[in-house]
């Protein structure tokens, strides 16, 4: 795996040879499947050797798995780990809510004896992961041929809602995390009003997480089943119960043209714009917008990329600005795995 140059990252260590040849063990954390890779670095890109999954809440901690991984590979002196957490990194430490362990970089690098411990936002790390995609991997909504210069956004919902950037430089791109995910939710017309209420009522505070996530498109549904009064098919519910949610209701919509699945992806879709039109405002995105995460992914092909564009595109005085805006739907499902591996192999010196 190399380099973009669609994606130009401030990798300091890229050109230093103490770095090449590096084994590296890659962890993406997650609340439902923990990835853990095997790498080693080269040329300023990554080989991958191996890579296995392990159910995360079957492990009591991090390390649990982490010491399962090279047991069962049998990797000795592994120099590197880079872990990618869904949630904030703050002193080499974090806590995420969803996994419910206490992760700490000094603990792994005394336990473990790495030379070298990185704990990236998961969001972050996929921004660096990013970076080693192929351009088949990049499916274009809106595009003027090519990534412009400028500051770029990130957004991914899917267990949560990942919102990050890469801030360019006038040379390179530098990716940085935010939790923009947990910014409040607003509505606009009354309908929304409606949906805010009903949220309002679950959570006090609705965050955009609420809505742009496995539970918020859960939760869209179940709006318009409770309150809005779409009716839903006995023989769905069943399937609901006995499958995954998202998989399920795409599958309705598309194949059994289920009106209420219709509508909730539909809705889903014009929150995702919206929000995607919120975080490019934001970081002054002129250099592009990409769309990831599980959701997205799954549904990529019910997406009408050119009604996407026209919800992403509206502002009271900004929409010279948004619609010259590149817009790419990511199709790589390991880009935070990838991305841990790569800051630990290069970042520093």
């Amino acid at each position: 795996m190399i380099l973009n140059p669609k994606f130009p990252l401030y990798l300091p260590g890229v050109k230093n040879s103490n770095n090449d040849n590096v084994s590296i063990i890659g962890a993406n954390l997650r609340e439902d499947i923990t990835t853990l890779g095997y790498f080693v670095s080269s040329n300023g890109g990554l080989e991958i050797k191996l890579q296995n999954d392990y159910p995360t809440k079957e492990y009591p901690s991090f390390s649990d798995i982490l010491k399962k991984f090279i047991q069962d590979n049998q990797l000795e002196n592994v120099k590197r780990l880079g872990m990618a957490v869904p949630g904030p990194v703050l002193d080499g430490k974090s806590n995420p809510a969803r996994l419910g362990w206490s992760l700490d970089v000094e603990e792994y690098t005394r336990d473990f004896g790495f030379e070298k411990v990185d704990m990236l936002n998961d969001l972050e790390a996929s921004a660096y992961g990013m970076a080693l995609l192929e351009d088949s991997d990049l499916d274009a909504i809106y595009t003027s041929g090519h990534l412009e210069k400028g500051n770029v956004a990130i957004l991914a919902p899917g267990n949560g809602l990942g919102e990050a950037g890469y801030f360019f430089d006038g040379q390179y791109l530098r990716p940085f995390a935010t939790e923009g995910g947990h910014s409040e939710f607003s509505p606009r017309t009354n309908v929304e009003v409606e949906f805010y209420q009903f949220l309002n009522n679950i959570y006090g505070i609705v965050s955009w997480e609420n809505v742009l996530s496995k539970t918020g498109l859960f939760n869209i549904y179940r709006f318009l089943r409770d309150v809005k009064r779409h009716p839903e098919p006995e023989w769905l519910a069943e399937r609901f119960a006995g499958g995954n949610f998202v998989q399920e209701l795409y599958k309705a919509a598309v194949e059994e043209d289920v009106l209420i699945c219709k509508i909730a992806l539909d809705t889903f879709l014009e929150f995702l714009a919206r929000e995607a039109n919120n975080l490019t405002l934001k970081l002054k995105a002129t250099g592009g917008l990409l769309i990831s995460g599980d959701i997205v992914q799954m549904i990529r092909e019910y997406i009408d990329k050119d009604k996407f564009y026209e919800k992403f595109k509206i502002s009271d005085k900004m929409e010279e600005m948004l619609k010259n805006i590149p817009i790419y739907l990511i199709k790589h499902n390991h880009t935070g795995l990838k991305g841990a591996a790569l800051y630990t192999a290069y970042y520093q010196e």
